[in-house]
């Protein structure tokens, strides 16, 4: 299977997980440390197409409230505040083609390769 990205944070024990279920399937993906190379606005817009949800659910929360950011219904500010801090990104985030999937848990990347 080609052209599968994985959004990855290789200290996050989901996103591990995740990439090592690919590669028991024998799928070596892109991997994109995001918060090395943090995905562009238009990425992060495309990628939540692709996953079929609003930005607003791709935020950790957590994280997104330790910076302080407020909840908003505003799917362009979520966008504009992942880009500028992609630690509240959700994690991993699996690219295949049209589709992705949030690798929490792992098992929810496995529709992707069928």
């Amino acid at each position: 299977m080609s052209n599968v990205t994985i959004y990855h944070n290789p200290r996050c024990s989901k996103s591990r997980q995740t990439l090592a279920l690919l590669r028991e399937r024998n799928v070596e993906p892109e991997i994109i440390e995001y918060l090395k190379t943090p995905p562009s606005e238009s990425e992060l817009t495309t990628i939540a197409d692709k996953l079929g949800i609003p930005p607003a659910e791709m935020v950790r929360k957590k994280e997104a409230s330790a910076l302080k950011l407020s909840n908003t219904e505003d799917s362009a500010q979520w966008i504009a505040r992942m880009a500028r801090n992609p630690q509240i990104i959700e994690r991993p985030i699996v690219v295949c083609g049209t589709r992705a999937r949030i690798g929490r848990p792992p098992e929810n990347i496995l529709e992707l390769l069928s």
